[in-house]
């Protein structure tokens, strides 16, 4: 085995020194077996990514890998060839040869997928694991036998539990999107299920972000691993960037009326919108249909055939525009994406890099823009600076701005038309009125009825307030201070909280970030969502928003928290 001196890319974008110094030019320089080639060649794939032309060489070697590159940028077939090309070619095994954990079942899917047609010339049976399915179709599948398992990591779980998913022969295991699956609360899951796995694997780890959380992980699962980071290339001097990055100083109540007239003036071709909670989601989709948009909802409330049909609409072109929380929207592939909107500014700037990672992919131009309400300002900076790109703040576009782009979009069509030909039918329409009207004055005429026949004149529309950042107020745990008047035994809820018991506490070995794993991993809600958290010996408090308190007793009634399942109730108040 080579030093790891020698295995690891000196800096982003070298070549992968294990092998050869001279850059592969084409997939069949990587020496992947001939199948997978073919399969390659069928699916028009010409030449290998960056991040797939510097990870397969020391993957086809067996060396453990650490890899941190963008949404979009090849990921998937950069694990998922060396893994099958590692495929005994005989396989047939009762047992996997690999695992792939995923933080989402729509992620499973996608990959499931992925793997399936590159490796169909191979006959690899590949199968995706994740709640929501059928447990006994999943058990019918492993007890006949699968190569490579792709699974969320905690239905994983529940079948090397059960028996049911034996990793004795497991080769390779990869842990995809690695920073996702730690926001989501899955770090035990995954030091349990790495820890029932042969001590002789190679390990393979991808993330878009590399906390410390993950570089802790790694250097306990990984053998000198090889590192390889590759960026989005930045554009060339005098060249937009792929990303056009904008945002918005709105106020809340009217971030409803300013995201339609962003919409209005943006014109996307699949746009999805992020939200903090499941109401959200459910109340802006609802907002956005009302105004003749085609929006859908999608956030963790809803069952998986539920979520099935969302998809399957937004792939048929039925619906342009996704209203999704940040766990549903996890490990989703939308083709035709366009633009991504913070309806709500995310508190982590890695959210925010994983969101706006979905649009500008394969080369294609993409739009991210955020609405930040006026105290906001700080957060902004937080993420620009955790970037390194400076957002354009802009002024919300007026009815003024909005008449004249309508203006703008009937031009065009009317270019178009008059380019196409066929409107020879409408002349004896016409021709009269030339008789008596100045021609000018007919075609005039004829704008302005397909205008009040569409509702195009904008003049329904009201002016949004312009608005501007406002200093911040010095806050505790992400909230103003003065949202936090203290009372004799405790702090009393923010205005629009609650507090929820649970039933364990200190002596359990309870940690406020148990608790806060537990609510961010098995809700919608995200951390900034989550108010104080209070430890006592015998119990716990923690604060989440009222509308979702009865999800969060639901979810936390239904897993385990320090291995046991505590009592989760709401905060019994007492008149004093």
């Amino acid at each position: 085995m080579a030093s790891q001196a020698s295995m690891e890319p000196a800096s982003e974008g070298q070549a992968y020194q294990g092998q050869s110094s001279e850059e592969p030019a084409g997939f069949p320089d990587l020496r992947l077996r001939d199948e997978l080639l073919h399969a390659l060649s069928g699916l028009g794939y010409e030449e290998p990514t960056p991040i797939q032309r510097e990870a397969i060489p020391p993957l086809l070697e067996g060396q453990d890998l650490i890899g941190q590159a963008a949404t979009g940028t090849g990921k998937t077939a950069a694990f998922a060839l060396p893994l099958l090309d590692r495929t005994p070619p005989d396989g047939r095994g009762a047992s996997p040869a690999a695992l792939v954990l995923v933080p989402t079942r729509e992620l499973a899917v996608q990959t499931s997928e992925a793997i399936h047609r590159y490796g169909q010339e191979l006959g690899t049976r590949v199968l995706p694991v994740y709640g929501g399915q059928s447990m006994a179709h999943q058990l019918r599948a492993l007890d006949r036998g699968v190569d490579v398992v792709v699974a969320t990591p905690g239905r994983a779980l529940d079948h090397i539990g059960r028996g049911s998913l034996r990793l004795d022969h497991l080769g390779t295991v990869v842990l995809d999107e690695a920073d996702e699956m730690l926001d989501m609360g899955f770090a035990e899951d995954i030091e349990a299920i790495l820890d029932d796995t042969p001590e002789n694997r190679q390990t393979v780890l991808f993330s878009a972000t590399m906390p410390a959380r993950i570089e802790k992980m790694a250097r306990r699962h990984l053998q000198d691993p090889v590192r390889i980071r590759i960026e989005r290339p930045a554009p060339a001097e005098g060249e937009a960037p792929l990303v056009r990055q904008t945002a918005y100083v709105v106020p809340r109540s009217h971030k409803p009326a300013a995201l339609g007239r962003i919409l209005d003036i943006e014109t996307p071709t699949a746009a999805l919108v992020f939200c903090r909670t499941r109401d959200q989601v459910d109340h802006l989709a609802d907002t956005l249909n009302g105004r003749g948009y085609r929006a859908e909802p999608l956030h963790g409330g809803m069952s998986q055939e539920q979520r099935d049909r969302v998809m399957g609409r937004l792939r048929a072109g039925t619906a342009d525009l996704l209203v999704a929380t940040d766990v549903a929207a996890r490990g989703l592939d939308i083709e035709n994406l366009s633009h991504v909107v913070n309806y709500d500014l995310p508190s982590a700037p890695e959210s925010y890099v994983h969101r706006i990672g979905r649009v500008g992919r394969a080369g294609r131009a993409g739009v991210a823009v955020t609405l930040v309400e006026p105290r906001e300002h700080r957060t902004l900076k937080t993420i620009e600076r955790a970037t390194r790109r400076t957002i354009d703040v802009q002024a919300l576009p007026t009815v003024a701005d909005l008449r004249a782009h309508r203006m703008e979009l009937t031009r065009a069509a009317l270019r178009e038309t008059l380019v196409e030909d066929g409107y020879e039918p409408f002349r004896g329409v016409v021709e009269p009125l030339t008789e008596e009207f100045d021609v000018m004055d007919v075609a005039l005429a004829a704008v302005k009825l397909a205008h009040e026949a569409g509702e195009m004149d904008g003049g329904d529309e009201e002016e949004i307030p312009q608005a501007s950042f406002r200093p911040q107020q010095r806050a505790v745990g992400g909230r103003d201070r003065r949202d936090r008047p203290a009372s004799r035994g405790g702090r009393v809820p923010t205005q629009g909280m609650t507090r929820l018991f649970v039933g364990a506490g200190r002596t359990s070995g309870i940690r406020p970030q148990d608790l806060f794993g537990a609510v961010v991993g098995e809700t919608a809600l995200e951390s900034r969502d989550i108010g104080g958290i209070e430890i006592a010996d015998r119990f716990s408090l923690v604060e989440v928003p009222e509308s979702a308190a009865d999800d969060v007793i639901r979810a936390l009634r239904g897993t385990t928290i320090k291995g046991r399942r505590p009592t989760v109730r709401r905060e019994r108040t007492h008149l004093r």
